[in-house]
């Protein structure tokens, strides 16, 4: 899965946010489909440059990601070098394309798990969603706070002190 970080988090978040507050979603298209959106918010580009990237090379995200090659020169494989970099691994990517991860999906309550459709603008906003509480859970799990200890008393004539 995506590496726990806070910028892999906040990328799902947002793109979550975006697909939630009504963004252009179609799934067969490659600038806003489920990947789509995640580049758009990793990349800064917008659905169309994003399209345009992909439609050099045949194939859909899933297809463009079993083809990748870090060293081809084609700009979709640098719209993907970008989304590596951040933390997601192709495998990660080709799960969102089908709202597939099995970790993920067993985080999702039964009733809606099943029902699940990849091509669903909500079903897509309860996956980022699902996925990010995920690795925040796990992210915070990492954390070991200190153990603190009171603070020692200050002495009496201290306490009142003319300064």
């Amino acid at each position: 899965m995506a590496q726990r970080t806070l910028a892999v988090i906040q990328a799902l978040r947002d793109t979550a946010h975006r697909l939630a507050t009504q963004a252009p979603y179609q799934w067969g298209h490659m600038g806003s489909c489920n990947c789509g959106h995640l580049a758009q918010t990793v990349t800064q580009l917008t659905k169309a440059e994003i399209h345009t990237r992909a439609m050099q090379r045949y194939g859909d995200w899933e297809r463009q990601l079993t083809d990748y090659c870090p060293t081809s020169g084609l700009p979709i494989d640098q719209t993907i070098d970008e989304m590596l970099a951040v933390g997601f691994t192709r495998t990660d990517l080709a799960h969102l394309e089908r709202l597939s991860d099995p970790a993920i999906r067993r985080a999702i309550p039964f009733e809606r798990r099943n029902a699940l459709r990849h091509n669903q603008r909500d079903d897509v906003v309860l996956y980022l969603r699902t996925w990010a509480a995920l690795l925040e859970d796990e992210l915070l799990a990492t954390i070991a706070l200190p153990h603190l200890l009171p603070a020692p008393p200050v002495p009496a004539q201290a306490q009142y002190a003319v300064v």
